[in-house]
C-alpha cells in the first residue's frame, strides 16, 4: 500500500501520536522506560503528584517546555499541514501531542486532547488557559493567579479526562478515512479510535513500527512520518 487516495467526498481524520514528534527530536518517554530522573512519570505528572509536590511537577513540565521550545517541526508536520489547507474542512487533526510543532508547520485545525505544552491555567478558578513559555525552576517561581491559587500546566494528567471529547467523537462518526500516525496504540481513549470507526471507514495505520492495535487496522505503512506523509496522500 503505497499511498492513501481521498476522494472528494472523504471525510480525513488524522491522530497523531508521540512518534511524530520524536522524528523532531522531542523524546518519548515510553522509549525512556517511562522514566524522568528516578521518577516514573506517572509520578510526576497526576493530580495526586501536583498535590503532593508541585515544585517537582514544574520542574518536570519546565524541560518539556525547554526541550520542545528547540524541536521545529519536520516534513510529516508541514505535510499535514499543506493537506489541511487542500481539503480544508474535511481534514480533522487530533493530537495526543502538547508540543506546537503541529501549530507551526501551519496546521490550524488542531485539537489537543491531551492539552497545550505551553499554555498554563488556574489550578482553581474559571480563568481561561493562557499562552505560557516560561519556565519555572525554583521555589519562588512557582506561579500564582490573581485569585491566589497556583497556576498548573494545561495538561490533562494521568486519571484526568482528555479535552475536547464531544468535537473528536462527532468527527469519529462523520469520517470516512482514518488515519493514525506515529502512535503506540497504548494510550485510551485514543487507542479505541479506529475501533469505532473501522466498520464503515477505511482505516491507515503510518509509523516506524506497528502498533499494539495493528490488527484493526485496514493498512499499517511503516515507515517515518517524515519520509512518508509528504507523497502518501493521493486524490482522486
Amino acid at each position: 500500500m503505497g499511498t492513501i487516495s481521498i476522494a472528494p467526498v472523504d471525510r480525513l481524520f488524522i491522530l497523531t501520536g508521540a512518534g511524530i514528534s520524536a522524528e523532531s527530536g522531542i523524546p518519548t518517554f515510553r522509549d525512556a522506560g517511562g522514566l524522568w530522573r528516578k521518577y516514573r512519570i506517572e509520578e510526576v505528572a497526576s493530580p495526586c503528584a501536583w498535590r503532593r509536590d508541585p515544585r517537582l511537577v514544574w520542574d518536570f513540565y519546565s524541560m518539556r517546555r525547554r526541550v520542545a521550545s528547540e524541536a521545529k517541526p519536520n516534513p510529516g508536520h508541514f505535510a499535514l499541514a499543506a493537506l489541511e489547507r487542500t481539503i480544508h474542512d474535511r481534514f480533522f487533526l487530533c493530537t495526543q501531542n502538547v508540543d506546537n510543532l503541529h501549530a507551526l508547520a501551519g496546521s490550524q485545525r488542531i485539537l489537543h486532547m491531551h492539552g497545550e505544552l505551553f499554555k498554563s491555567r488556574c489550578d482553581s478558578c474559571n480563568a481561561p488557559p493562557f499562552d505560557d513559555a516560561n519556565l519555572y525552576e525554583s521555589p519562588a517561581d512557582l506561579p500564582h493567579c490573581s485569585c491566589g491559587a497556583l497556576i498548573r500546566p494545561h495538561i490533562c494528567w494521568f486519571g484526568e479526562t482528555p479535552f475536547h471529547l464531544d468535537r473528536i467523537f462527532e468527527a469519529l462518526r462523520e469520517c470516512t478515512l482514518f488515519a493514525a500516525i506515529g502512535t503506540s496504540g497504548t494510550v485510551e481513549p485514543a487507542a479505541s479510535f479506529v475501533s469505532q470507526v473501522a466498520a464503515r471507514a477505511r482505516t491507515f495505520y503510518v509509523g516506524p513500527e506497528a502498533p499494539a492495535n495493528s490488527t484493526i487496522f485496514d493498512h499499517c505503512i511503516l515507515g517515518k512520518a517524515a519520509e512518508l506523509l509528504p507523497a502518501l496522500f493521493t486524490f482522486d
